[in-house]
């Protein structure tokens, strides 16, 4: 018995330790090992109080050098921009928009071509709200702010259908490659809102629409590039002019590149586009050379609002765009 007694004894002080062993000796620092994957700064408190996204379809990283865009590069001169960010494969439409807003790759998302629907679809999404969508920069956003505002401007029909409009205060389309209507609409929700943190996705397809009609890199292309920009540039003065301009938070960002008449590839001309912020805490005039991906917009959103993105992202917040 007294042998017996001793084993019992024995075994209950093995498996204490064996517990012990494995629970972490600082709760701090299992918190910070969770966080690593994000790398985060610690700030002390939100950075951001409006996020306007500018996003045009289609532009690859020559045709936007070689595009004379002199509202747009003074815009970035105040922040930092990428020349070399990955987008997800495919390299089209859908798929990439939705990473961009989502935090995540079609893998998780199940988004994966242009004619995607919530009842038409390959691979069902990782995660799903009360309605069957991924949960988008947006439904995070509102769950966690419950003044934010949202708009969602564009003008490729197919666009909205993997968002769910639940999360957005206003949707915007417009017909026929026409842009500058939702360009007006935008500034009179920015306005409207001024007081009240916000996030606008502000979009138009006319610059992918050159690229298929006479190729990537055409003199057309390039000038759609160039009348954007000048559209984009009065923009940005109306945003000064109503005092929207340097607390605001302003990305530029696109979906993928061309060539040819199309794209969907895996060439650098398609997968290799532009990027870049301006706005509080964010370098100014700085070339970015940290790795970067279209998932990531998202989750810089979040980090900017003070928002721990959803496990199920992978987006990841590059530490170089911060000051």
């Amino acid at each position: 018995m007294e042998r017996r007694s001793f084993l019992k004894r024995s075994l209950a002080t093995i498996a204490t330790l064996s517990a012990a062993a494995v629970l972490p000796v600082n709760p701090l620092a299992a918190d910070s090992a969770k966080n690593k994957k994000g790398n985060k700064k610690t700030r002390k408190k939100p950075l951001a109080k409006r996020v306007l996204m500018l996003g045009l379809d289609g532009i690859c990283v020559e045709g936007f050098k070689k595009a004379y865009t002199p509202n747009l590069d003074k815009l970035l001169s105040e922040g930092i921009l990428s020349t070399d960010t990955r987008v997800v494969m495919p390299s089209n439409t859908q798929p990439n928009w939705m990473s961009h807003l989502s935090g995540s790759g079609p893998e998780i998302h199940g988004v994966d071509r242009n004619d995607w629907l919530l009842d038409k679809h390959t691979l069902p999404a990782l995660v799903t709200d009360e309605e069957g969508y991924y949960p988008t920069v947006f439904k995070v956003l509102k769950d966690n702010i419950p003044s934010m505002k949202t708009a969602f401007y564009y003008n490729w029909a197919e666009l909205i259908n993997p968002y769910n409009r639940r999360y957005l205060d206003v949707v915007s389309f417009e017909e026929n490659d026409g842009y500058l209507n939702n360009y007006s609409k935008a500034l009179d929700f920015m306005r409207t809102h001024r007081n009240e943190p916000w996030t606008v996705f502000l979009y138009s397809v006319h610059t992918d629409h050159a690229g298929h009609k006479h190729t990537w890199m055409s003199p057309e292309y390039i000038s759609a590039i160039e009348e954007a920009d000048v559209n984009i540039g009065k923009l940005l003065e109306q945003m000064k002019s109503a005092g929207l301009y340097d607390d605001t938070h302003i990305m530029f960002i696109t979906d993928h590149g061309g060539i040819n008449y199309g794209h969907g590839g895996m060439t650098t001309n398609e997968m290799i586009v532009p990027w870049g912020i301006k706005g509080p805490g964010i370098v100014s005039g700085v070339a970015m050379t940290e790795p970067n991906n279209t998932v990531n917009t998202a989750s810089v959103i979040l980090d900017l609002f003070g928002i721990e993105q959803p496990l199920y992202w992978t987006g990841e917040i590059p530490q170089s765009i911060f000051k």
